[in-house]
Parts: C-alpha cells; sequence; structure tokens
C-alpha cells in the first residue's frame, strides 16, 4: 500500500475519479502544466488533456464557469489557490451554487467541488493564510468538508465529487507534506458527515478540524503525561453536514469539553460547536466550554506562531476546564 501526503492523496483521488468519470474536470490558476500552486494536480493534464485547463485570474470568472458546467451535466473540480482570494466568486458560491437546488424545485443540482487551501502555518501572512470556513457553513445549500489526513482526504475527496451538490473542500495547507500514511490504491471513500474520534479519553472532549486535529493530538498526549489527563480528540472532518451525535456522545461521556479552531474567535464555527453542546448537553456537563482559538485580528505574518492555538494553548484550555 503506498504510502502518501495530503498532496499525493488529493492527486489520486482527482486522477481515480477522472478516470472513473469522464464528467470530471479540473480549472483553476495554474492547475494545467504546473500543476497547481502545491503540486495538487501536478501530472493530470498529461492524462487528461482536455478535461484539464487553466484559466484566467478571476475567481469570480472560475467559479461561473463551474456551475455553468455543473448545470450541463460535469462535474467540474474548479480550484481556487488560496481560500484567501475566493472573495470575487463568494457571491457565485452563496448566490447562485448554494441556491440553485431550492430555487428551481430541485430540478436542477450544482455537482462542484471547489477545492482550496485554508489556513495558517506557513508564513503566508495576511493574504494566504485565512480561515474563513465560517462563511460557508452558515450558508443553507453548501457542504463543508475539511479533512486531517491523507487517507480521509482521499476518502473524501471521491464523495464530495460524487456528490450531487456543492461542497466546500478545504485543505489545511499546513498539512500538505507534514505527515505521511499508507493510503489504498484505487477507490476509497470517507462518508461526508461523519466525525471521527482520533484518540480515546475519559475526562475531556477535544473537538477540531484541519491541522487544530494534530495541534489537539500533541495536546492530549502531553496532558496525559504531565496532568494526568486522558483527553478525547475528535475530528469533525465534516463541518455541514455535522455530526452532532459524534459531538454529543463525546461529551456525555467525559463531561468536559474544548473547542479548538484557528480562526477569528468572534463567530467561529467553534461558537456553533459550543451552542450545541450548551444547548443540548448542559447536564453533563462539569464545567463552562472552553474555547482555543485564533484572534480577532488580520492573520499577522511576524507572529504567526502567536496568533495560531498551538499544543501550549490548548494544554491551558485543557486545564482550564479540568480547573472548574
Amino acid at each position: 500500500m503506498p504510502v502518501m501526503t495530503i498532496v499525493q492523496a488529493v492527486n489520486s483521488a482527482l486522477r481515480e475519479e477522472m478516470r472513473r468519470d469522464d464528467r470530471v474536470v479540473i480549472l483553476g490558476e495554474d492547475v494545467g502544466r504546473n500543476g497547481g500552486v502545491f503540486r495538487c494536480t501536478e501530472g493530470l493534464i498529461d492524462e487528461f488533456p482536455d478535461r484539464v485547463f487553466d484559466t484566467p485570474l478571476s475567481e469570480g470568472g472560475i467559479i461561473g464557469t463551474a456551475i455553468g458546467m455543473a448545470l450541463y451535466g460535469l462535474r467540474p473540480v474548479p480550484e481556487i489557490q488560496f481560500m484567501d482570494f475566493i472573495y470575487p466568486g463568494f457571491d457565485q458560491i452563496v448566490s447562485e451554487a448554494a441556491k440553485m437546488r431550492y430555487r428551481s424545485g430541485g430540478q436542477y443540482t450544482v455537482p462542484m467541488t471547489i477545492r482550496t487551501p485554508f489556513g495558517g502555518g506557513i508564513k503566508g501572512g495576511h493574504y494566504h493564510s485565512q480561515s474563513s470556513e465560517a462563511y460557508f457553513c452558515h450558508t443553507p445549500g453548501l457542504k463543508v468538508v475539511v479533512p486531517s489526513t491523507p487517507h480521509d482526504t482521499k476518502g473524501l475527496l471521491t464523495n464530495a465529487i460524487r456528490d450531487p451538490d456543492p461542497v466546500m473542500f478545504l485543505e489545511p495547507k499546513k498539512l500538505y507534506r507534514a505527515i505521511k500514511e499508507e493510503v489504498p490504491e484505487g477507490e476509497v471513500t470517507v462518508p461526508i458527515g461523519e466525525a471521527k474520534v482520533r484518540r480515546k479519553g475519559r475526562d475531556l472532549s477535544i473537538f477540531a478540524w484541519g491541522y487544530m486535529v494534530n495541534v489537539s493530538l500533541d495536546a492530549a498526549e502531553r496532558a496525559a503525561k504531565e496532568k494526568n489527563v486522558e483527553a478525547e480528540v475528535v475530528d469533525l472532518r465534516t463541518l455541514v453536514p455535522l455530526d452532532t451525535k459524534a459531538i454529543l456522545d463525546s461529551v456525555k461521556r467525559t463531561g468536559r469539553a474544548v473547542v479548538v479552531y484557528e480562526a477569528p474567535r468572534t463567530g467561529g464555527y467553534g461558537a456553533e460547536i459550543s451552542a450545541i453542546i450548551a444547548e443540548r448537553a448542559i447536564e453533563y456537563l462539569h464545567g463552562p466550554i472552553v474555547r482555543v482559538t485564533g484572534f480577532d485580528t488580520p492573520f499577522p505574518y511576524t507572529l504567526e506562531d502567536v496568533y495560531m492555538p498551538n499544543p501550549d494553548r490548548v494544554l491551558a484550555g485543557i486545564e482550564k476546564a479540568m480547573a472548574f
């Protein structure tokens, strides 16, 4: 079984689906000969010269074109080079793609997967590091998927491409080449809408997605060694639809909750996780829900390591939750 990075897993999923389904096409800035800024589409144009093509630098044009393709029966996978650049295409996503099934009474759907790298960790500064998943989670009609491992990346991307509705597929760029694991060749699928417990624990539940899963796992291991606290780490994997059952099952077992995300604190999707726990499991809680987050500032360049939650900050959140 081959060992892959997340970059390789993305490439493998795209290649397998393009071989399986000739309706799958890839478009975006530099996705052809250049293979994308992170090389996720490298080599695909050689095998599929008529189905991988570069576009002008126009995110609104990329998304609008992909919507038209989807409505006419294709399964486009547009790439936005960085999530920070997605805003010129925001209206096309939330006003057209997300609403097409509803406005047409189910006559039309938009089977489109928008891939984009997101999050910090590569010294990209404030135009290449943002985590704006909450904007899209707030939009009915969109699915929002965030993998944290190569295996899940391949399996979730495969299912996203096959989904009949638009999917935002957010790839944590910090993890692109940071981790490797065995990933089967051929078809791999992971259900959209199912969380996964990455580490079992009895004392506290940590909920995270993307790169923050790895940060939380590091903090949980330290908590076990240094504080004799066994923290359960739940990788949400899909933000919309959200695996509410997995969240509630975990927090009902442990009685404490820490939510970790790198987006700005105010209005971050972790606030929704916290609200669900407070509304539906408050009688099981032994203390307040703790959030460990980014700050309500633009993403800084020189202070990236301060801005992003790290194992030290998550460990402090664990201690706060346990001390109540």
